[in-house]
């Protein structure tokens, strides 16, 4: 068993890859890199002149993977570790001594003047396996005291230790870390939160503009709500700050408020903020459980009737049911469903009533459940019927056994063992949402967002959800063999020559 796990999760590993790569290729080679400007509401306003167009653009290639960038001042910094008598200004001395440096660091960097000011600036196109490698070189971020270079803030100290921190109790606290607590505990699921260990997923641009990936999709959505937060300083007030969220700042950047909040020098300054509505994340795990135990809770007792009368009126009347509704398009049901629950006084679409409204998520989960109740009833139905001319089936009636007290005490159980092969993966898929009916309904989920990404042409967030979900189906798969050991330990898992 432990040769198959070990080589389920290196075949596992090897299926992220592959689907990652593939994808960063396509969308990095194949799709026009301007037009990722096409929904920046900051291009016009950035562009005024030419000079500022190739400034804004090259900067935005940076940060987005596609090129690295030297501005005027940046490339005089640098040069002036060959010749300290560079300066920015426009001259042929200054020209030639660009054009040395250019030429000592290779790498195909090459030099170029802005039209108006003439002065230099350097770009370097990544290759696209450079990019590949450097997304996953940064995949794993390990947070540490020696983590913040501030030479603004010499005399940061370094270290990590358990404090009861006067802001939020125990807690595992750094200093020089870019996080201020490394390990902590509060009332919000999964209740112990850590930040030593870290996933970088890219930076969101154009929408959610210089967001890090896993805090567009992770963090509360709407307004900003004010709470009851009590800060270092002692002072407890209403404010939308999330004080578990604090990370570095350089002291000297502090304003006021901060000041006010943290006290004069501390260096851990910067947080994110509370919001009135649940994340992406949350919004799509609301209504894809509910999905779930809809599938379920329906479509297992019917597929264990339809067995149980097979051949029947039941079993060939609910067979003819299932057949028509997988064979019907899935936004032909979505847009039926959602008619029929309009004109019953359920909204069609999530910003009709928001986030706090119970019927906002109403027809997005019954919906996701009710796609999935022919699939499990056609299943299940199929696992019953194997199962009933088994030995202990014929064992279970010599014994006098009713037809109900078999399906019930015998047949249910065994049949479930290969259905909760599926549970992890129907559980852990709520995270990935449903791209077609979080479209049709507003919803704001994951789903939805993967589409509006491809819209917005929002590339890293597009290669961050793909990796995201990737990793969930093929964990999702280990899980679920994990779990049908767990229901019958007569089950071996194995490997050998490469097969289970």
């Amino acid at each position: 068993m432990k040769k198959y796990i070990g080589m389920r999760v290196l075949r596992s590993f090897v299926s992220i890859l592959l689907v990652t790569t593939l994808t960063y290729g396509i969308i990095y080679s194949l799709v026009p890199r301007h037009l990722i400007f096409k929904q920046d509401p900051n291009y016009n306003k950035m562009v005024t002149t030419p000079d500022k167009r190739i400034n804004y653009e090259s900067l935005i290639y940076s940060k987005t993977g596609y090129i690295d960038y030297m501005d005027s001042k940046d490339l005089q910094k640098k040069a002036s570790k060959i010749d300290s008598e560079v300066t920015t200004a426009v001259t042929t001395k200054n020209k030639k001594i660009y054009q040395k440096y250019i030429k000592s660091i290779g790498r195909n960097w090459q030099l170029y003047q802005f039209p108006e000011s003439k002065k230099f600036y350097a770009i370097r196109d990544i290759p696209l396996y450079e990019r590949v490698f450097r997304f996953y070189s940064h995949l794993i971020v390990i947070d540490h005291p020696w983590k913040i270079k501030d030479a603004s803030n010499p005399n940061l100290k370094r270290y990590v230790r358990f404090e009861n921190d006067p802001a939020i109790g125990p807690a595992l606290v750094g200093s020089g870390t870019e996080h201020k607590y490394l390990l902590y505990f509060n009332g919000s699921f999964p209740y112990i939160h850590q930040n030593i260990i870290t996933m970088n997923l890219g930076i969101s641009y154009p929408t959610y503009a210089n967001l890090p990936i896993l805090q567009v999709i992770g963090q509360g959505q709407g307004k900003t709500e004010a709470r009851e937060v009590t800060f270092p300083t002692g002072k407890t007030k209403m404010s939308s700050i999330d004080i578990y969220s604090r990370t570095y700042k350089s002291p000297k950047k502090a304003d006021a408020m901060a000041i006010d909040n943290f006290g004069k020098g501390d260096a851990y300054t910067a947080t994110r903020n509370h919001y009135s509505d649940p994340s992406m994340v949350s919004n799509s795990v609301r209504i894809g459980i509910i999905g779930v135990i809809i599938s379920y809770a329906f479509g297992l007792p019917i597929g264990l009737l339809m067995a149980r009368f097979k051949n029947g009126f039941f079993d060939r009347f609910s067979t003819g049911v299932t057949t028509f509704l997988l064979a019907l398009p899935s936004i032909a049901i979505i847009y039926a469903i959602r008619f029929i629950g309009s004109a019953l006084g359920l909204p069609d679409s999530f910003p009709a009533l928001g986030a706090h409204d119970w019927r906002s998520y109403a027809l997005p989960a019954f919906i996701l459940g009710f796609l999935s109740i022919p699939g499990t009833v056609v299943w299940f139905r199929r696992y019953v019927v194997d199962l009933q001319n088994s030995d202990f089936v014929r064992f279970a009636r010599a014994k006098g056994l009713s037809e109900n007290e078999i399906s019930r005490k015998h047949l249910f159980k065994q049949a479930m063992v290969p259905v909760v092969n599926g549970i992890p993966e129907a559980i852990l898929g709520t995270i990935v949402g449903a791209t077609l009916t979080e479209t049709i309904f507003a919803f704001p989920g994951m789903g939805k967002m993967l589409i509006d990404s491809i819209k917005a042409t929002n590339n890293a967030m597009v290669v961050g959800l793909v990796f995201l979900f990737t990793s969930l189906s093929v964990i999702s798969l280990l899980l679920g063999d994990l779990l049908m050991v767990i229901l019958d330990p007569r089950i071996k898992l194995a490997s050998k020559g490469g097969k289970r």
